[in-house]
């Protein structure tokens, strides 16, 4: 399902759903950050997704690490709570949410880098490369790497 986000747009659609989704900021022994490129929008993202029913959310970013990128991880973790009002995904059938994500710290602690139906690249890269990226990343994920990049802003809000 494609998706479309908007970020403090006056012509964005009326959000008419929330829903609990996640995200980590992994780095490797080289200081090289784990990334996607997502199937439903084309971006280069951290890698996440939606709670489900039943999981804690440590346990929902690490499934939806290892889904998307083949990579085990630990959380080691808070960058922060992201719930900016506007902020809102709209998807094609319809749904259009308002943001409200996690975001963790984790450790890479296994397993080799793999796409999925909802990565087309699982990659790591060094934080000048994402720089070279930054008009292919959304602006709330660049938020996310500046906050993951500088501790002394952790944990952030809003």
């Amino acid at each position: 399902m494609a998706r479309k986000d908007y970020l403090n747009d006056p012509n964005a659609p009326e959000a008419n759903s929330i829903a609990i989704a996640c995200s980590a900021y992994v780095e490797d022994d080289q200081g090289r950050v784990l990334m996607i490129r997502r199937t439903d929008n084309d971006l280069y993202s951290i890698p996440g997704g939606t709670h489900e029913l039943g999981e804690t959310m440590t346990e929902t970013v690490i499934r939806e690490v290892k889904e998307e990128t083949g990579i085990d991880i630990a959380v080691t973790g808070l960058i922060g709570i992201y719930s900016n009002p506007a902020h809102v995904v709209e998807y094609t059938d319809g749904e259009v949410r308002q943001e409200f994500s996690i975001c963790f710290r984790g450790e890479a602690t296994g397993g080799a880098l793999e796409t999925s139906s909802e990565s087309k690249e699982a990659l790591w890269i060094t934080e000048s490369e994402t720089d070279q990226l930054a008009e292919s990343i959304h602006p709330s994920i660049r938020l996310r790497l500046q906050h993951a990049r500088n501790p002394a802003e952790c944990p952030f809000y809003t």
